[in-house]
Parts: C-alpha cells; structure tokens; sequence
C-alpha cells in the first residue's frame, strides 16, 4: 500500500513538473496570461488544443490512475462525485460537486457518507450512468491487476482490507450501498471528515460492468466527461480525445470544454517543449503542457521577452522541499545537533540553487503556507535569509561537540533542482560556516528513492519533499508524522519513525471533523507543536512558472493543482 504512495508521489511530480510548488501567498496567473496574441481575448468553442508533455498518460483506466481533483488530462474523460473548483488561486483549492448534487452528508460521526447523483447523467454511447456503477468501478480498484491508484479506500471502507475485487470473486464491497439509481452510500471504519476530497480521486469514476474489459479498458475507457478516447496509442504517448456529444454542461458546470479535439503528444525532451510553445508555429500555437516547468535559464530568456513574458503562468501546489533527520542515527538523535542544523541553514542560497527567487519561496514551516493547508506561520529556529552560524556552534556546544561535527548528507544525482547536488552543496557551504563538516552521498534516483523510504536503509540526514494528494493538512502531516503510518517492510514516508501518541491522537481527532476550516486550524496547530522537535528543516516551497501557445486563451490555475486547468482552456 505504501508502495502505492511512492508511485503517487512520482505520478504526481510528472502530473504537476516534479511537483515545484508553492508558497507565500499563492496565486493564479497574471491577467494576461492566456488572451492569445492579439484580437478577441473572449474565449469561443472549437478547434484543437495540442498538449506536448514529457511523461505519457500511462494506465489511463481511472482504477489505475492516482490523481488529486480528477487529474488534469483524465478529468476530461473521467468524472467523479465530487472535484476541484475550476477557478484561479485559493478558490481553487475547494472540493465542489460532479456527478453528485453535493460535496457528501455525513452521519455517525463521518463513518457514513451518503451521496445523491444529479439526473440527467450519460457515458458517450447515451447509456445511464447510475450509482451501481460508480460502486463498480470502486471495486474493479481493488484487482491486483488494476492497482496503481490511491490506497485510501482500502484503508478506510469498512472490511475492505482484503478485498480482490470483482474478478476474483461474485461479492462486492458491503461497505458501499446502492439503495437506488441515484443513491450511494459509503461505511467507514473510522471518521474521515475529508471524505469528499477522497471522491476526487479517479476510483470515483463511473464503469459499467457489461462494458468493462478489464486490464484492456484503459485502451477505450467509456467516458462520463466531455470528450471521449479515439486514440491511444503506445500506452498513452499519443493520445486523441474528441467531444462525447452526450456530455452536457447542464449537468456540469465545472469543465468548460471549449475545444472540439485534444490531442496528446508525449515522450517530448522538456527543452523542445518549451522551444516550441515559445516559437508558436503551427499547430503549437494552440498547445499547452501538463508537465513541463520552465527551467532557471529559459525563464531567464522568457522574462527577457515581453510577448514571451505574457505568455507565462504562475501557479503554487501545496509541496515543501525539505531535510529530513532519522533520530535513530548518531548524532542526529541529539535534538540540540538537528536545532544548530536548523540554525545553520542558508535559505537565499538554498533558493540561489533551486533555481532563484522566481521559482522557489523560504520554508520555515512544515505546512505550505496557504490557508487551506492550515497555514500557521512559525520560525522556531530563526536563522535569518543567510544562517545563523553563531547560534548553530553553541548548539553543538551544548550537545558536547565544541569542535564541530562530520556528518554524511544523502542526496539524488537527478538534476531536479529540489533534492539534487546544486541543493546539497548549498547547504554543505552553509554549515561549514558553523564548524559541521558535511560528506555529501549523491544516489542515482531508483537507488535513491529505495534508500530514504527503506526503514533498514535510511540514511540519517537527507533530502527530500513532500505533496499532499489533496490540499488539507491532514494527507501533509499524517503520512509524515503519524507512528501507525511506519512501514518497516516498504516505502515508509515517516522518515523521523516518530510514534508520539498525542501526535497520533490528534490526528485521529482532526480527522473527525467534518467542518474543513476549523480542521485546518487544528493541522496548522499540530505542524508548529511537532516542528518544536527539529525532525525536518523545510527549506523552500517551488513555484511553476510554465508556458502556453500564443492563441491559448482562458488560463486558470488554481492553488490545487498548481497548474494551467485544461478542462478551462480555449483554443479561438
């Protein structure tokens, strides 16, 4: 399951560019981004919208497909019961309804969860969608061979634990009930106050039984959204969607679905991405990308550039670039070594290194600092925009190493300008002001990877980041904090190992509520109270700075995802 997680992570850095997000107060992107090259800025129905990406849409069966508010491409071919809000900035950041008439009724203490599906909802060959339906396409999640997706469901339906999905045998989940066409209810075996951003995720997505081929479904998923598969080829490289004409925005109101055809061009390097939305010729004047950020040197050269320049979205994701202590090593198991660390820092080179200020914003809190997370801004150990070096030697002092320390800091050999050597030799320059020697272990990135979520190979001090699968503090602390949440036989994302049982209590209480905003107060709370330990030094939350083709009109980036929305985008 937690294996899940790692793929989710990985998903989620190629869905939103290595997940560069971020901070301060998040915006959308400037009013002129996206009102195309002169003329009519209004946007209009019809035409093709190219996507050059880097990664393909691989396993596009949506039991497969991890996701946060739908995904971006999948959420034109897949609805849920509920979804992001289409809009810029934090109004974004909100779970609305979909094929639902609401975001979800709780009862018994939010271990039920009941939703009402709207009237009036069809797939692309004009068949009813109806609850049975999306019950079915929950359970098809479970097959082995449909894994992939998010591993919630497991975990929080009720005798749900070792289910083998709808293949393997007749019976299907007793925890969700379809008392009739429009009703569906969900029985869970603790309270899950966040719920309804659960029902985001592509496991919520409609599958009639009679037209489910299985592991060959993703070849031609049937549709519940505005456009329908015509094309897939190699496992998602080229991808083809046309309008599904049973679709209609009287029962959606979420995705606007301007273009007639979109048409998916992946396995591109990133550099011949940006080249050709810069030069626009073609068809690529009409072309976005999901995946693709502007590196240091081609913002450099946009910024330059005032057509350029009004061509570029700003968007931030919730995602903390972080160090991360294993207290189960020497000498990191010392609070007052891991404080002088913290003191030591030197965030304008950290950021230097990230890429500049543009891309990258100083982290002192665990917690992105948007309000959704539960934002409570904090600096516990305040080493200023250079270090503190002075308070970082009598620290070590104190700790009985009045001549300093050596200690070894992991990194990844990918040049991903967040975990990556540039980062690593920041903070080595930084600390050596403050008598820490630091030998720096650079890791290719499956041997990497392998190695900081293993609880038998992490290492004591290194590098790495953390996104949340939905914007709400609960999937940012839990997995990172939470005792019950170490997997000491896989990938384990709790890297400090710590099992504080107030820390695992409030969680559980936290996650009771069903009222989001008191619950983001009681996150940005627990962030500041476990931050007091000195188990991670947050360094820096990435900011997206990503091109559109000269005719794209109606970019809207919202605080979910970070990205440009490409259910809103116009075309003419």
């Amino acid at each position: 399951m937690r294996q899940s997680s790692v793929t989710a992570r990985r998903v989620a850095a190629a869905s939103v560019g290595l997940l560069v997000a971020a901070g301060a107060v998040a915006c959308g992107p400037k009013d002129n981004v996206g009102k195309g090259a002169g003329g009519d800025s209004t946007p209009h129905k019809g035409g093709t919208l190219t996507v050059l990406n880097s990664d393909p849409q691989t396993d596009f069966d949506p039991a497969r497909l991890y996701t946060s508010g739908g995904g971006n491409v999948p959420s034109l071919v897949f609805r849920t019961l509920t979804t992001r809000n289409r809009a810029n900035g934090a109004a974004g950041a909100k779970v609305v309804p979909d094929l639902a008439t609401d975001t979800g009724r709780p009862s018994k203490n939010a271990t039920v969860w009941t939703y009402t599906l709207k009237s009036g909802l069809k797939y692309e060959d004009g068949t009813p969608i109806t609850s049975a339906d999306i019950k079915y396409g929950i359970e098809r999640s479970f097959a082995p061979e449909l894994s992939g997706g998010a591993p919630y469901l497991r975990d929080w339906l009720a005798g749900a634990a070792d289910y083998q999905g709808p293949y393997k045998g007749k019976k299907g989940l007793d925890a969700i009930e379809t008392p009739d066409s429009r009703t569906i209810v969900f029985h869970l075996n603790k309270p899950e106050g966040e719920f309804p951003y659960l029902a985001t995720q592509t496991q919520f997505t409609p599958v009639s039984k009679a037209k489910d081929t299985g592991t060959k479904y993703e070849e031609h998923p049937i549709s519940s959204g505005p456009y329908k598969v015509v094309t897939n080829e190699n496992d998602g490289e080229h991808l083809v969607l046309e309008r599904n004409k049973y679709w209609s925005p009287a029962v959606d109101d979420q995705r606007k679905a301007y273009p007639d055809k979109v048409d998916v061009k992946s396995g591109l390097d990133s550099s011949v991405i940006n080249q050709r939305l810069s030069a626009s010729q073609g068809a690529d004047s009409a072309a976005v990308t999901t995946d693709t950020n502007l590196g240091p040197a081609e913002l450099a050269k946009v910024t330059g550039e005032k057509e350029l320049a009004s061509r570029v979205g700003t968007g931030h994701f919730g995602y903390t670039n972080y160090i991360a202590f294993n207290p189960k090593v020497k000498p990191f198991d010392n609070i007052k070594v891991r404080q002088a660390i913290s003191y030591a820092v030197d965030r304008s080179s950290v950021i230097n290194a990230a890429g500049g200020s543009a891309l990258a914003e100083p982290a002192t809190t665990f917690l992105p600092d948007q309000k959704v997370f539960g934002y409570t801004p904090y600096d516990l150990f305040p080493a200023g925009a250079t270090g503190n070096a002075a308070k970082a030697r009598e620290l070590l002092k104190e700790a009985g190493y009045p001549n300093g320390l050596t200690v070894t800091l992991t990194h990844d050999n990918a040049q991903n300008f967040k975990t990556s050597p540039e980062i690593a030799t920041a903070i080595q320059d930084a600390l050596k002001k403050a008598g820490i020697t630091v030998e720096l272990q650079g890791l290719e990135d499956n041997n990497y990877s392998d190695t900081v979520h293993g609880v038998k190979t992490e290492p004591g001090f290194f590098l790495t980041a953390w996104g949340a699968d939905w914007p709400s503090g609960g999937p940012f602390l839990a997995p990172i904090f939470d005792g019950r949440q170490i997997v000491k036989d896989g990938a384990n994302f709790n890297t400090a190992q710590l099992d504080d049982k107030s820390v695992n209590d409030e969680i559980d209480a936290i996650n009771k509520l069903t009222d989001l905003n008191a619950a983001a107060e009681r996150w940005g709370a627990l962030d500041k109270k476990i931050g007091a330990q000195a188990l991670t030094v947050p360094l820096f939350h990435p900011v997206y700075k990503r091109l559109v083709g000269k005719d794209i009109k109606n970019v809207v980036i919202s605080d979910w995802t970070g990205v440009l929305d490409i259910s809103q985008v116009a075309v003419k």
